[in-house]
C-alpha cells in the first residue's frame, strides 16, 4: 500500500519525542513566544517582512479577506477572481464574507490559471481582486499576472498552501501578491498537524491580520501599532485596552504546540523539497514517454516543490483505466483537488452565475493524483513508475 502520506512529520519519532518533552515543560500552551518565534523564522525563510500564524490554512484565507475588508480595500459585493481548480477553503471565504466569486479557467498542462486566462476573464468582468491558487506545487506565469494586476489596480493574493518552496526565476511562489496563505496541515511540505500562515510585506495589513486572528483586539500588535489604534479610538489606558475590540475578527489563534512543531519542521524543509522534486522528475520522465498522458509544463518554474504527483489523461476513459491501475497496485489516489469548483454542491447553492471553463472541466474529468513525499522508497517509486506505463 502506498498511501497519500506516510507520516505526520519529517523525522517523526524525534519530533514526537521532542514535542512530548516540550509539553511537559512549557509554562503555557496558549499562543505565546513559540508562535512568535516561528512567525519570525518563517517570514525570514519565505523572504517576507511579516508572517502571521493561524490555527489552519483555511482560517488564514478567511482572515486575509476579512482584514482587507476591515481596511477598506475590499467591499461588500466586490468581484473576486479565483482559480477554478482549487480547494474549497479558497472559495468559501469569498462567499461567506459577501463578495462575488468569479472563476478563472486553468490550463491542463500547468494546472493553474495563466495570464491569458485572466486576460480573457477581464474582457467581460471587472475584478477588484484575484485570489490565485498555486496548485499542487505548480504555478502560473506569476510575473505576467503580477504586472497585469498592477497595471489595472487589481489586488493580487496567492493561495500558496500547496506550493511552499516553489520558485520562479524572479522569486518564490507566495511573494508575487500583496499577501499569500500557507498551510501546515499534515501531508503538506511542513506539518504542525493543523496550522496556517499569511505572509505579507504590508505593515498595516499584518497588524489587521493579528487583530482579526484574535477577536479584533490589539494585544499582539507592536507598541507602534497599538498606539496608532488606541489614539484613533481614544483608548487612554492599558486597562481599558484589554477588552477593546477595534474591528471584526474571529478566534483563530494557534497554540504553542503549533509554534514548536513549526520550528522543528522548518529545519527539514529544504531536504523535503529536494526529495519531492527528485521524485516528481523521475516519474515525469515516464509520463513523457506515454502517449496516453498529458505531460505537465513547468518550464517557467526554476524550482518545483511538488505537493503530489498529478496525472492528466487524454480522455475520461483513460482516466478510469489509470485509476484502476493505481488502485489495483495499492496506490491511494484522489481527484484533482476539487476539480471545476463550479460543480461543487455548495457553489451551486450560493452562486448562480456559471462560466465556461473547458480547461478546468478537462482536468476535472481526466485527472487524478497520488502522494509524493520523502518517505517513498525505491520499491514505491518502481510501483508508481509501473502504474504510469501503457498496458
Amino acid at each position: 500500500m502506498i498511501p497519500l502520506m506516510k507520516n505526520a512529520f519529517i523525522n517523526e519519532y524525534e519530533t514526537k519525542q521532542a514535542l512530548a518533552e516540550f509539553i511537559m515543560k512549557a509554562p503555557r500552551l496558549s499562543m505565546d513566544t513559540m508562535c512568535f518565534n516561528f512567525e519570525k523564522a518563517f517570514a525570514a525563510k519565505q523572504g517576507r517582512q511579516h508572517a502571521i500564524l493561524f490555527n489552519s490554512g483555511g482560517s488564514a484565507n478567511i482572515a486575509l479577506l476579512q482584514a482587507l475588508k476591515n481596511l477598506g480595500h475590499l467591499h461588500q459585493g466586490d468581484k473576486i477572481g479565483f482559480s477554478s481548480l482549487t480547494w474549497s477553503t479558497n472559495v468559501m471565504p469569498i462567499i461567506q464574507l459577501g463578495f462575488e466569486p468569479v472563476p478563472i479557467d486553468c490550463e491542463p498542462r500547468s494546472l493553474n490559471a495563466m495570464s491569458h486566462n485572466i486576460e480573457e476573464r477581464l474582457q467581460t468582468t471587472a475584478l477588484k481582486a484575484i485570489f490565485i491558487t498555486n496548485a499542487l506545487g505548480f504555478a502560473g506565469d506569476l510575473d505576467a499576472i503580477r504586472r497585469m494586476c498592477g497595471d489595472r489596480g487589481i489586488i493580487l493574493l496567492e493561495d500558496n498552501c500547496e506550493a511552499l518552496g516553489t520558485e520562479l526565476p524572479s522569486g518564490k511562489a507566495g511573494n508575487f501578491g500583496i499577501a499569500a496563505s500557507f498551510s501546515l496541515f499534515v501531508a503538506h511540505h511542513m506539518s504542525t498537524v493543523e496550522g496556517g500562515l499569511i505572509c505579507t510585506d504590508d505593515e498595516d495589513l499584518a497588524a489587521m491580520l493579528k487583530m482579526v486572528r484574535a477577536n479584533g483586539w490589539d494585544r499582539n500588535l507592536s507598541t507602534k501599532q497599538q498606539s496608532k489604534w488606541r489614539k484613533t479610538f481614544g483608548i487612554k489606558s492599558e486597562f481599558e485596552a484589554k477588552y477593546t475590540f477595534y474591528d471584526l475578527g474571529f478566534n483563530m489563534r494557534p497554540t504553542e504546540i503549533t509554534g514548536f512543531l513549526g520550528l522543528c519542521q522548518l529545519k527539514y524543509l529544504e531536504a523535503n523539497i529536494a526529495k519531492r522534486e527528485k521524485n516528481f522528475k523521475q516519474l515525469h520522465e515516464i509520463v513523457l514517454s506515454n502517449p496516453e498522458l498529458i505531460p505537465l509544463d513547468f518550464s517557467h518554474i526554476s524550482r518545483l516543490s511538488s505537493f503530489a504527483f498529478p496525472v492528466v489523461c487524454k480522455t475520461p476513459e483513460l482516466r478510469d483505466t489509470y485509476c484502476n491501475q493505481f488502485s489495483g497496485a495499492g496506490v491511494e489516489i484522489r481527484p484533482m483537488i476539487a476539480g471545476n469548483m463550479q460543480k461543487q454542491p455548495f457553489y451551486r447553492k450560493y452562486v448562480h452565475t456559471q462560466y465556461d471553463l473547458p480547461g478546468a472541466d478537462m482536468i476535472h474529468d481526466c485527472g487524478f493524483y497520488c502522494g509524493n513525499y520523502p518517505e517513498l522508497t525505491d520499491a514505491d517509486m518502481e510501483t508508481l513508475s509501473s502504474c504510469l506505463q501503457v498496458y
